[in-house]
């Protein structure tokens, strides 16, 4: 059942935040956090090796410093260092903090990809930390406390879909145990007892159910929302809202699925938010390239189901019009793939094997001009019968 494992999560820290009432100390970590989230990691390295070398820190700040800098290296790519930070903090380490924070082993599960087994337990034990904080929180809740709780939750979330990822990676043997999926459900069904709702757990799940062949049930979880506000927005509008607050990486894996639930416009409509906010993103290009390829050869053979979902102008456009427009999005992709070098040689041998296919088809690019004012839809020949050609690969 083994799936292609998307890019790593990113878990935030659960340490405590500094003090309002800041000592010199204190001052450099909140210095160091500011700078981290700047993404300014070469000058926030030395904000916490200047707090590592100091005698007056205390062991909180010190503890933050050298999660912080795990971070940092990670992020500088000096991946063997951040394991390293990241195992100073948990035990058998004689500098390891009691309780030691979550955040290190979630950090090193993802740090683990050559043991799988190695990955689950660090997940795991994460998760039993994170729901023993969440046990020995005060009854009196402030509004604080709810942000921290749900934060909490989100990265007990994570965690379990960490766990369900490892068992799907067919790079391991454990997606080719007889119990990985079942295993894989049990996961899902405790990350969704804590967020029925939470969108990358229901992706998880669309793409367990997918690999258990129940592409139904994995469309119906690809189209799972929490309910809007009734007095803030429409449906369409909120959900649009909630997609477009996801990452660009987890909504082109969602994108792919919904791909393969045959759900073209859903993954439209979605690629469209992702090449809004990215209009360089090699992979956006190439999906929605894919996805006009898929409906015009569904029109092209008289399958008009297939622009239900579309815009009223586009359930009236034919299949040519469908196909040059995938063209235009392949050769967008193309170009980007050039300049940017991007790493992915088999994306783009398909890309010029597509290419290939609509120009024995007759399909060319919109004219510059064309693409300049909006008008890409034009028709480039008088009937199907003028090219004879299947779209088929």
């Amino acid at each position: 059942m083994g799936r292609a494992r998307p890019k790593q999560r990113k878990f935030r820290s659960t340490s405590q935040p500094a003090s309002p009432s800041l000592p010199p100390t204190a001052s450099l970590v909140a210095k160091a956090q500011d700078l981290i989230i700047q993404c300014d990691y070469p000058l926030a390295r030395k904000f916490i090796e200047r707090i590592l070398s100091r005698e007056d820190g205390t062991p909180t700040e010190k503890n933050q410093a050298r999660e912080m800098m795990g971070v940092v290296l990670l992020e500088l790519a000096e991946i063997d260092a951040a394991k390293e930070m990241f195992l100073s903090l948990v035990p058998p380490h004689p500098d390891a903090p009691s309780p030691p924070p979550p955040s290190a082993y979630l950090h090193l599960a993802q740090l683990s990809d050559d043991d799988p087994q190695v990955a689950l337990s660090h997940y795991q034990t994460a998760i039993d930390l994170l729901h023993a904080h969440l046990k020995g929180k005060s009854p009196i809740v402030s509004n604080t406390d709810d942000d921290d709780d749900n934060e909490t939750k989100s990265n007990i979330i994570r965690a379990y879909l960490g766990m369900v990822e490892i068992w799907m990676d067919p790079a391991h043997d454990l997606c080719f145990d007889p119990a990985a999926s079942s295993t894989c459900d049990a996961l899902l069904s405790r990350a969704l007892e804590i967020d029925p709702q939470n969108l990358e757990a229901l992706q998880t799940l669309a793409s367990v159910r997918l690999s258990q062949e129940k592409p139904e049930e994995a469309l119906r979880a690809l189209r799972t929302f929490p309910p809007p506000d009734p007095t803030s927005t429409d449906s369409q509008t909120h959900t649009s809202l909630l997609l477009n607050a996801l990452s660009i990486p987890v909504r082109i894996a969602r994108a792919k699925l919904l791909l393969e639930c045959s759900a073209y416009s859903d993954a439209l409509s979605l690629l469209e938010g992702v090449l809004a906010a990215d209009d360089t993103n090699v992979e956006g290009w190439y999906l929605m390239g894919w996805s006009w390829w898929l409906l015009a050869e569904r029109r092209k053979e008289g399958d008009m189901t297939v622009v239900h979902g579309l815009s009223e102008e586009g359930e009236q456009i034919e299949w040519q019009d469908m196909a040059r427009d995938s063209r235009d999005c392949l050769e967008t992709c193309r170009m980007l793939y050039s300049s940017q070098a991007f790493p992915d040689e088999p994306l783009m041998d398909h890309v010029q094997e597509l290419i290939m296919t609509l120009e024995r088809l007759g399909i060319h690019s919109s004219p510059a001009d064309e693409e300049e004012n909006g008008e890409i839809w034009e028709d480039v020949g008088d009937s199907d019968d003028d090219v004879d050609v299947e779209m088929s690969l």
